[in-house]
């Protein structure tokens, strides 16, 4: 059963005013997936906005944001075969819980000037 649908769009320029703030992708993301994202050279920023917008969708999926939720708790990292893959932690793996799901769906996609992300969150006793 679905137990709930966020979507979201960030537009990439965002990524690049962050990027010239010392410090602050390393309150928003986990390292692991911060370092995923840097490797990628001129598609960093496309990479990060689009684990941005998931983090914004996984809020909406769980119908209550992100509120008392760490963001480096969300983290969005590509498998060996590049199918997105969400892994939460602490605050974010509470929240999740708490919600009825055991399963997030997570999907992306990023264009020149945007990134999108759609997240479902799906459980099984709901």
């Amino acid at each position: 059963m679905i137990v709930g649908v966020g979507i979201d769009v960030v537009h990439v320029h965002r990524l690049e005013r962050w990027r010239a703030t010392p410090g602050l992708l390393a309150r928003f993301f986990h390292p692991d997936e911060l370092s995923a994202a840097l490797s990628k050279g001129s598609g960093a920023n496309l990479s990060l906005a689009a684990r941005f917008a998931a983090k914004e969708a996984f809020g909406k999926a769980l119908g209550r944001g992100l509120s008392g939720i760490i963001l480096k708790d969300i983290m969005v990292v590509n498998r060996h075969n590049g199918k997105p893959e969400i892994t939460l932690f602490g605050t974010a793996l509470r929240a999740f819980k708490e919600s009825g799901a055991d399963t997030a769906h997570i999907s992306l996609t990023h264009e020149k000037d945007n990134a999108i992300a759609l997240v479902v969150l799906e459980g099984s006793s709901v």
